[in-house]
């Protein structure tokens, strides 16, 4: 197996599509065209964790964060991410993050945190915005169901937990082909009049190419008409963070203790207690104090992040208990997810847990 097929089914778990602008995700090192000999899976592909791969003969790590994130101009070894490009490069291992991928997946890195904590009823915190297109195309009745077919096969017509949408309506066309047409129906230079039917179709954008393949090669026209709009709709399945309820409410301090042993934190930052029982519970793994108010809006009774800074402890206004469980910590079970994930899809290969904890926090 190449390992550019191991790569195929990681952006099933995560397309590389769903990631921010900002992040550096997919193949960081290495050929495709490698053949491997392994899957090494971790959260941080430090050095001693590419001696990891090396040892247990794997010439492929998918990480979680990556560990080319800005530029380098050059790979000395000065400082640990040099160091590790350099000796995963002369131990041909490649190496690969999945990071904000994951991040935005409706079963990624906040599903998890989320189902760790036992929290039901979960939907997306802060829905990915400007991710969504509309395609409207026309074609005569007998032409439609086939157009619409082939568009939803190649992923278009999907709205939240529905599938095979469309809107359809009819209308009458008009056209004259000219000298250098080869019109389907009618004939040249002749003006033609029938009936078309409108379909329209909402897709992710990131599936346009696909979507308008799969029309082109399914519509009987010779010139297809078509449009493509930007919508502003939020995409209610993909984006950062999640919010849900726990089966039984609790006490805050309760909860915090329960919050400290689940996701096994040494210690937990948080700000003033509200005097208010803990239902419906916020997450983000990973840095989130951007979302403290998105959590409020959203009514949470808590909310679970990290990376918070001093002064970002007083944006909780007493609405909602906020609460910095560190940023290892809240991802700490990614890693499990991807590594379930590859042996479902991938049987009969190694895929391994890397077994280093690349926590750089340490607590006395």
């Amino acid at each position: 197996m190449k390992i550019k097929d191991i790569i195929s089914v990681l952006e099933e778990m995560a397309p590389l599509a769903y990631a921010e602008d900002f992040d550096n995700v997919g193949l960081l090192v290495g050929d495709p065209e490698t053949e491997s000999t392994g899957v090494l899976v971790c959260h941080d592909a430090l050095e001693n964790v590419i001696e990891e791969a090396k040892t247990k003969n794997c010439n492929l790590i998918v990480c979680f964060h990556p560990i080319l994130f800005s530029g380098i101009k050059k790979i000395t070894g000065k400082n640990y991410v040099e160091r590790a490009i350099l000796k995963a490069i002369k131990n041909d291992i490649a190496i690969y993050a999945v990071h904000t991928a994951l991040d935005n997946h409706s079963q990624g890195v906040n599903k998890i945190f989320s189902n760790a904590l036992g929290l039901v009823n979960t939907k997306i915190l802060v829905p990915k915005q400007q991710f969504l297109q509309k395609l409207v195309t026309y074609t005569i009745p007998d032409n439609s169901e086939k157009v619409r077919n082939a568009m939803f096969e190649a992923g278009a017509g999907t709205i939240g937990n529905y599938d095979n949408c469309s809107f359809n309506s009819e209308g009458f066309f008009t056209f004259k082909g000219n000298e250098k047409s080869n019109p389907v129906i009618g004939e040249k230079g002749k003006l033609h009049t029938g009936t078309e039917i409108k379909i329209e179709v909402i897709f992710e954008k990131h599936l346009q190419s696909r979507i308008l393949k799969a029309l082109f090669a399914n519509h009987i026209y010779e010139e297809v008409a078509y449009e493509i709009y930007d919508l502003q709709n939020p995409h209610q399945n993909i984006g950062l963070g999640m919010i849900g309820e726990l089966e039984n409410e609790m006490d805050e301090k309760e909860f915090l203790l329960y919050v400290k042993d689940i996701m096994i934190a040494r210690g937990i930052r948080h700000s003033a207690f509200t005097g208010k029982k803990i239902k419906k519970v916020a997450v983000l793994g990973g840095s989130g104090s951007f979302a403290i108010k998105n959590a409020i809006q959203a009514g949470a009774d808590a909310y679970l992040t990290a990376d918070l800074k001093y002064h970002q402890f007083y944006e909780a206004e007493n609405k909602l208990l906020l609460a910095d469980i560190g940023h290892f910590e809240s991802e700490r079970y990614t890693k499990n997810y991807i590594v379930d994930y590859l042996r479902k899809k991938i049987l009969n290969f190694a895929i391994i847990l890397s077994e280093e904890n690349t926590n750089p926090v340490k607590y006395l």
